[in-house]
């Protein structure tokens, strides 16, 4: 299905239901209305960048593949591993269809709470999933965005993030880290955009966050979350909201600032970890994070 498509049937179908609620019986004329609205619902609802003439798309998942595919194995690779991510983590990530498929046009990471042994003789009490396009795909500067629906819980920790291509040889942190977005479970009105290079990583990561208003949650729909990065600043939006921005001037004296490069896209749904805390009696499994798509643009003309 065509992401315009795509995006129609789902507004038109939001109509429809609300109009449902308020009557028992809809007329052949209030479902042409319903048809209209719904049509104008999509074409007043674009990516943030869609309708800008300085971004061209350069790569994209949009998960528009049959309900309960596994995710396009020419973009992303998932990674199989119960290491802990190097945070303490518990949860085993597989590249099972528990824990990641395709289901209404959305990627659907899961995390469950159950015993899971992998071929590395791990054993862990949780299972999830992390997606990265290391080799497949990566780009320096340009616009990064993804419209996602986070899960919640205290130790839920979703996350979708870049790391530099030459993390092979050059390693972490000196490859560089861009946190686009990330959320600690318990913290359900709130996400985060840091930068970690070589003398500011982990806990000393250059960071800032973004907190909705009112009683907005991120796990009650879907917000796009975006970093444009440009030579010398990196700037950080939830939907259209510009929240932070990082230039060199931010770094400690004497640092380096390691975004010159290419990054890759990572995506992934960890349970637990040093800065999450560890899931309780409260935390209610299994945890769905949704990802409509991910999106990476460049400047025209470069």
């Amino acid at each position: 299905m065509s992401l315009c498509l795509q995006l129609w049937v789902r507004c038109y179908t939001l109509v429809a239901q609300q109009a449902m609620r308020r009557a028992q019986q809809l007329t052949t004329p209030r479902l042409g209305l319903i048809f209209l609205a719904g049509l104008v619902c999509c074409i007043h609802a674009p990516s943030p960048a869609a309708s800008n003439p300085h971004w061209i798309l350069s790569w994209s998942d949009e998960f528009n593949l049959p309900n309960g595919s596994t995710v396009d194995r020419t973009k992303w690779t998932p990674e199989v591993n119960g290491d802990g991510g190097g945070n303490h983590e518990l949860q085993y990530y597989t590249d099972r269809l528990k824990n990641l498929y395709i289901k209404n046009g959305d990627l659907v990471i899961k995390a469950r709470r159950e015993k899971y042994r992998g071929a590395d003789k791990v054993t862990r009490s949780y299972a999830s999933a992390r997606l990265q396009t290391k080799g497949k795909f990566s780009q320096a500067y340009g616009r990064f965005e993804a419209r996602i629906r986070l899960p919640y819980g205290q130790g839920i920790w979703p996350a979708f993030w870049l790391l530099g291509s030459d993390l092979d040889t050059a390693d972490w942190p000196d490859c560089g880290e861009i946190d686009i977005m990330e959320n600690v479970g318990h913290e359900r009105s709130a996400v985060h955009g840091t930068i970690h290079g070589p003398g500011y990583s982990g806990a000393g990561g250059i960071s800032a966050t973004y907190k909705l208003t009112g009683q907005g949650r991120f796990s009650d729909d879907f917000h796009v979350f975006a970093v444009e990065w440009e030579p010398n600043a990196i700037r950080f939006y939830v939907d259209q909201d510009l929240y932070t921005t990082r230039t060199p001037a931010d770094l400690p004296a004497g640092k380096k600032w390691v975004f010159d490069h290419p990054f890759f896209i990572l995506l992934n749904l960890a349970v637990g970890g040093d800065w999450p805390g560890y899931p309780d009696s409260s935390t209610v499994f299994p945890q769905t994070m949704l990802v409509d798509y991910v999106r990476v643009y460049r400047r025209s003309g470069t």
